[in-house]
């Protein structure tokens, strides 16, 4: 082989290999590293990567030697823009007949750091049915329910172990009705005393709080509400544990709850702080083929909820609607919350009557 054709050859070996080094960050998956710190928690900003890639890509032309793997390095980024463009393009399907609007609404208050009065005042505005409120303790929600303008609304928590973002809460609208208060929990026991003002019958409407702190299947405390008006509907709300470098485990462990719940059969809303986008594997097999994210699929999937300090272009989708099959994705807007690092979203969806 002449000393062309061998230096030809190395260019596109070692081009390939630089390609294949380049999409390890994007797509850790395929090198079954989407559970390994820092690949899962990167992938969650996939779309902004490819970005990244694409720039390297161009700057990389300028070098006559580097253009092989230029061109690959380009080829790599257009083809996962056009995979996550539908996020951006898709539409929401106007509801037929025979289905009924619900208002959903996702807030987590950090620990009790966002301003009450800030996320009461995006109740009051819009009046969702149901609230889901990670990280909100009893007096954080009742501190909210105070500034509400004379709405009504049966507040409820449940608090998985002693650490203060364990806490979720939820708000549900009285227009639904006489609607029951549930989670699955874990067999251990409470952690904790019952807290002051708890009432008796805590799964009834009005209950001021679970009562003992107790794990729940999932590490931070969810809520199912069923019953009233809701018909076989079942609403959810949950906070995902994230995937911190040392617990990719149980934020794994989390999710698969969620897939449980997806797979039931029963039609269900799960709204929350999910602690996932839809970069990740996990969060997609969660999902399966029963469940959707309301945001992506009506083309606001780059609407970033955390962190909402930072610009748009450098935000992420962790906060989520999900539905399940026979419940129509609607509208889907962020709104800031003063003290907190995450975007309220507000969401409509079409259930059957």
């Amino acid at each position: 082989m002449d000393t062309d054709a061998a230096w030809n050859l190395r260019r596109v070996v070692l081009s390939v290999l630089f390609l294949l080094v380049v999409a390890v960050p994007l797509y850790p998956e395929l090198y079954g590293l989407d559970e390994v710190t820092p690949f899962a928690q990167l992938v969650a900003f996939r779309p902004q990567l490819l970005v990244l890639v694409l720039v390297l890509g161009l700057a990389m032309l300028l070098r006559w030697n580097w253009r092989i793997a230029a061109g690959l390095v380009i080829l790599l980024a257009l083809v996962g823009g056009v995979l996550v463009a539908p996020r951006k393009f898709s539409d929401p399907t106007p509801p037929p007949a025979g289905t009924r609007a619900l208002t959903v609404m996702v807030a987590n208050v950090l620990g009790g750091g966002a301003d009450p009065g800030e996320v009461a005042k995006l109740i009051n505005a819009h009046r969702p049915d149901i609230v889901s409120l990670p990280e909100a303790q009893v007096d954080v929600r009742q501190s909210i329910e105070a500034h509400l303008s004379g709405l009504r609304y049966y507040g409820y928590t449940q608090q998985a172990n002693a650490a203060v973002e364990s806490a979720t809460s939820v708000l549900v609208s009285a227009d639904l009705g006489s609607v029951h208060f549930d989670s699955e929990k874990l067999d251990t026991g409470s952690v904790s005393s019952q807290q002051p003002g708890t009432k008796p019958g805590a799964g009834d409407p009005g209950a001021v709080t679970i009562g003992p702190v107790q794990q729940t299947t999932t590490q931070f405390g969810h809520i199912i509400v069923t019953g009233g008006n809701l018909g076989k509907l079942r609403l959810i709300a949950y906070h995902g544990y994230p995937p911190l470098p040392k617990d990719v485990t149980i934020w794994k462990q989390d999710l698969q709850v969620v897939k449980d719940w997806c797979a039931a059969g029963s039609p269900t809303v799960v709204a929350g702080d999910f602690n996932a986008t839809v970069d990740h594997a996990d969060f997609r097999s969660a999902l399966g083929r029963r469940c959707k994210s309301v945001g992506p699929s009506v083309g606001e999937g780059f609407q970033g909820t955390w962190p909402a300090d930072r610009p748009v272009l450098f935000r992420t989708q962790i906060d989520h609607v999900v539905v399940s099959d026979g419940i129509l994705p609607g509208k889907f807007q962020t709104y800031e919350i003063e003290g907190s690092d995450h975007r309220a979203v507000i969401t409509t969806i079409a259930v059957p009557k």
